[in-house]
């Protein structure tokens, strides 16, 4: 990685959908030079993917949590997993700190996220403790 990869990534970062065309003009190259090198950081795994950030307020939700959960140390896994199937649960972490999982959750009200978390999540055999805190406002 060099310098006009790190441009690349960066350029990538605030537009996904930005051509190749438009990113060689801004980085003053050629098309096929900025092709070859975003292939190559795919290749790599670098660039694992693209994808799209969505409005979930816009989509009728309009509760978003991040969650802790702690676990049964033995059970870690099994629930991280299991998150996974949930529609609502967006993005599951595996962490450090204060909680051992955390949970990016979306529903539409807060009957919904309390029906959620204690008669859907919270019945995961291993779960231990459920901590969620509401996104206000997203700044960055």
């Amino acid at each position: 990685m060099d310098e006009k990869d790190l441009k690349i990534l960066k350029i990538l970062m605030e537009n996904g959908r930005m051509s190749y065309t438009e990113i060689a003009k801004k980085l003053n190259t050629s098309e096929s030079s900025i092709r070859k090198r975003v292939k190559k950081m795919e290749e790599e795994g670098i660039i694992k993917g693209y994808s799209v950030i969505i409005d979930p307020s816009k989509l009728g939700y309009n509760v978003v949590a991040l969650t802790g959960f702690d676990t049964e140390p033995d059970k870690f896994l099994y629930v991280a997993k299991e998150l996974c199937k949930f529609d609502e649960v967006k993005k599951v972490f595996t962490s450090t700190g204060d909680h051992m999982i955390m949970a990016e959750i979306w529903a539409k009200d807060g009957k919904e996220f309390s029906d959620l978390i204690f008669n859907k999540l919270g019945k995961i055999e291993g779960v231990k403790k459920i901590c969620p805190a509401i996104i206000l406002e997203q700044l960055k």
